[in-house]
């Protein structure tokens, strides 16, 4: 298997998606701008992508990928089959039973993770309302990354980075055709989210028969496979859920300040997210099947090599994407977002918390590729230490942040919590020898950042001569952007290729 071409694969389609979600936030901005109705849907749709983050995409993940890699490369297709079913019984019926919960408990919800909101009955109301609507989607999204899962240890990578594109479309689709069928209007976009849960699992379920793995779920507790994953998901749940916890807090801290200042860090984050979800996510995706595999057949150099690769990547991608996001944070949302209900005001806020989102993106994608180096080892301990640790540490820098940087005061907190535990992840992967870097790790470094550095000039450069990035319609305003970053991209890539860079040298292939 080419890890580069796996990598290009998932990256794109990931692109894809984010692309889709950047129209489908443009339309969202548009029509509702940033008030106490986008407040109100962005918390109802956050808490049931924190659970699905701790049940599914985290916790679930690290504990299962590594044991399922195991039994696929050691005993079997039938053994596999049935542990599959196992597993997918157990964590449908512990979805249902916290969905039914969160259904019926929305009020008390709302109530812990936004107390702010009961300052205001209309909006804690249809808070509570959105959120009642879009709690089942925890259910079906877990199980469709568990479909994913089990597709990426299959190495069809491509088919769950095409997934997240789904949930975009239903919502673009409720937003354009379906608002005014809706009151208030934004209830549509609570609908679209559970329509899009639903073509996310469902589209998956034809590719899993293909590798012989659609299964129904069963119950059987007495399963060993199950209850070693079970044991695996203990610590990771608390791991993933420090993670989670610190966004939980980021928006009670947030819910007291000015209205619209949670839509603001919402707009912000998914900017971020763009980089991180492109390069962030498909190396972790692409990382913890091949390092469980190494496990698998002890292979520790070639365990040590697949991280010095990750790293690397990291480096070379990562560093101008994040100088990149600060430098032009106001092109970036006055083109994306200041239309309609989008006033100049709100991109001006949400520019701050880009900018502060930007100085932690090189740690927050770190994690990514440091993490699984843990995970693949099936030692899920030492993350979940590292995540108190740096749990604590994020809630003492929102203290000292929020009052003279606000909202943007959050999102730097986040991003410097996120470098903190990169550091500390990898001052224990080498504490343990379990990752000796490769030779011109110096040289390598030296280089990218002199083409940043060109880079960022570049940039500086030409938006001192460009007009007002509010001036001209969104046509306008997307052609320079594109030039921003077609200059920027060409001037780094440039620079490297002058410098002596190549692309098959970051070719790796690994087992498949």
């Amino acid at each position: 298997m080419n890890l580069l071409k796996s990598l290009a694969a998932v990256s794109s389609l990931t692109m894809v998606s984010r692309v889709l979600g950047f129209i489908r936030e443009t339309i969202v901005a548009r029509i509702f701008g940033a008030g106490m109705a986008t407040d109100a849907f962005f918390i109802a749709f956050k808490l049931p992508n924190l659970l699905r983050r701790i049940f599914a995409e985290g916790a679930f993940s690290q504990a299962f990928v590594p044991i399922l890699a195991e039994y696929k490369s050691q005993r079997g297709e039938e053994a596999t089959r049935t542990f599959l079913a196992y597993v997918s019984g157990l964590l449908t019926l512990i979805l249902a039973l916290v969905t039914l919960l969160g259904v019926l408990g929305a009020p008390w919800v709302i109530w812990a993770t936004a107390p702010g909101f009961a300052d205001n009955p209309e909006k804690f109301e249809l808070t509570s309302s959105l959120l009642r609507i879009t709690f089942p989607y925890i259910l079906l999204i877990s199980l469709s990354s568990l479909a994913g899962a089990v597709l990426n240890t299959w190495n069809r990578f491509a088919v769950p980075a095409f997934v997240p594109t789904l949930l975009n479309v239903a919502m673009i689709g409720f937003a354009l055709f379906l608002t005014p069928y809706f009151h208030p209007p934004i209830v549509a976009l609570g609908w679209a989210v559970l329509a899009g849960g639903v073509l996310q699992l469902v589209y998956q379920l034809p590719h899993l028969k293909k590798i012989g793995m659609l299964v129904l779920p069963r119950l059987n507790l007495r399963d060993t496979g199950v209850w070693r994953v079970m044991k695996q998901m203990l610590p990771a749940i608390v791991g993933v859920s420090v993670s989670q916890i610190s966004l939980i807090i980021n928006t009670i801290f947030a819910s007291f300040l000015a209205a619209g200042s949670v839509s603001w860090m919402y707009y912000a984050d998914r900017l971020m997210e763009l980089p991180s979800g492109v390069l962030g996510v498909a190396l972790g995706t692409i990382l913890l099947p091949a390092l469980s595999r190494t496990y698998a057949s002890d292979d520790r150099q070639e365990y040590s090599r697949l991280l010095d690769w990750g790293l690397r990547l990291c480096f070379l991608l990562v560093l101008p994407c994040s100088l990149a996001l600060a430098i032009i944070a106001e092109p970036l949302t006055v083109a994306l977002y200041q239309y309609g209900k989008f006033t100049a005001f709100d991109a001006q806020m949400t520019q701050r918390a880009l900018v502060a989102y930007a100085v932690g993106l090189l740690g927050i994608i770190l994690v990514k590729v440091l993490a699984p180096g843990f995970y693949a080892r099936q030692n899920i301990r030492t993350p979940v230490r590292i995540a108190l640790f740096t749990l604590v540490a994020t809630q003492l820098m929102n203290l000292a942040f929020i009052g003279p940087l606000k909202h943007a005061g959050l999102a730097l907190a986040i991003g410097l919590g996120a470098c903190l535990n990169a550091a500390l992840l990898y001052w224990q992967i080498r504490r343990h020898r379990l990752f000796d870097p490769q030779p011109g790790w110096p040289v390598f470094l030296c280089k990218l950042v002199l083409a940043a550095g060109a880079m960022s000039a570049t940039l500086l450069g030409l938006m001192a001569f460009m007009p007002a990035w509010d001036e001209g319609g969104m046509l306008l305003r997307f052609g320079r952007l594109g030039v921003l970053v077609a200059a920027g991209v060409l001037v780094y890539f440039g620079l490297l290729a002058l410098l002596g860079f190549r692309l098959w040298h970051f070719a790796r292939r690994a087992q498949p």
